[in-house]
């Protein structure tokens, strides 16, 4: 007997077993094997033979049969510490700390935040997401700050849309090493997989088009406080972007600060400090503002004049 599970495209994948594969959690050689059974099925087209190579759209849905002989982990409840600091019948704002992680993925099943939202709203485990129920966007483990999870299928499919289409401002703070030669200006650099190391994302040619709009508040001892606006939502977009320009994160030895800080720090100094949408179910313009925590606030305070 197996298990049915469905799985929303949170954006354009230019092929559907690379997809598949990491919302799975399964090789790509086991995910091609699965669309030739016809295990996999879109829901969003009347397309019926689907291929390894098809194209996926952000919004599209697919339905996948699990057999039981899969390893194949599935959602716990767990009691897990987070602050939310807005909630109606329709969605959450979160207030994520640094260190929680989004969603189960392999090596790290339990105490994420999913896990918690289930155990805190056990009807979120009945959206179709399987091992991200609610989750329509996502921040790194090391980052801390707002996040809008849905809690219906209708505000998640709302939601994810408006992701898609940019109409969501997403604002961060940070504190990064030295200072770019522009004060203000936006980076365009495509990302995608770093070829040498998977683990890393990196400005690749042929990646994903990405956007990041930045704004210098000051600098204090080649340390600069730094203002981000997303306009694309790549993994790692603003790490890999101003890492780039030769100004790494504080406490992000991943991309290119000292591992000694790193290990005193235990995160990223990112925060997600302003974000802005409509409510998906009623409309209403939506504004959050979290201000940065005292771990930042303490960094700041070493910094000599």
């Amino acid at each position: 007997m197996g298990n049915q599970i469905e799985i929303v495209a949170e954006e354009d994948y230019e092929r559907l077993d690379v997809f598949l594969a990491e919302e799975l959690d399964l090789s790509r050689t086991k995910v091609k094997k699965m669309i030739v059974l016809h295990e996999i099925k879109n829901l969003s087209s009347e397309e019926k033979n689907l291929k390894a190579s098809s194209s996926v759209q952000a919004g599209e849905k697919f339905s996948v049969s699990l057999r039981e002989s899969e390893n194949v982990t599935y959602l716990k409840a767990d009691p897990v510490d987070f602050e939310v600091i807005y909630e109606d019948p329709y969605i959450l704002v979160i207030n994520k700390p640094a260190g929680l992680v989004i969603h189960p993925s392999p090596g790290n099943w339990r105490n994420t935040l999913v896990n918690g939202l289930v155990y805190r709203y056990p009807e979120m485990k009945e959206l179709s997401a399987w091992l991200r129920p609610g989750i329509v966007h996502r921040l790194d483990s090391g980052t801390s700050g707002l996040l809008v999870v849905a809690r219906t299928e209708k505000a998640t499919l709302e939601l994810q849309r408006m992701f898609h289409d940019r109409e969501i401002d997403k604002n961060y703070i940070a504190l990064a090493h030295g200072k770019p030669k522009r004060s203000e200006a936006t980076i365009s650099g495509p990302i995608d997989r770093d070829p040498q190391q998977f683990l890393k994302m990196a400005i690749v040619a042929g990646g994903k088009p990405s956007l990041t709009g930045y704004k210098i508040l000051w600098t204090k001892n080649n340390i600069s406080l730094v203002e981000f606006k997303l306009y694309t939502g790549r993994t790692h977009q603003i790490r890999v972007h101003f890492s780039a320009l030769g100004c790494p994160l504080v406490g992000d030895n991943q991309y290119g600060a000292p591992q000694e800080e790193a290990n005193a720090l235990g995160r990223v100094m990112l925060h997600s400090w302003r974000l802005s949408f409509k409510h998906p179910e009623t409309g209403e313009p939506m504004s959050f503002r979290q201000n940065i925590p005292e771990c930042f606030i303490n960094f700041i305070k070493t910094l000599q004049d």
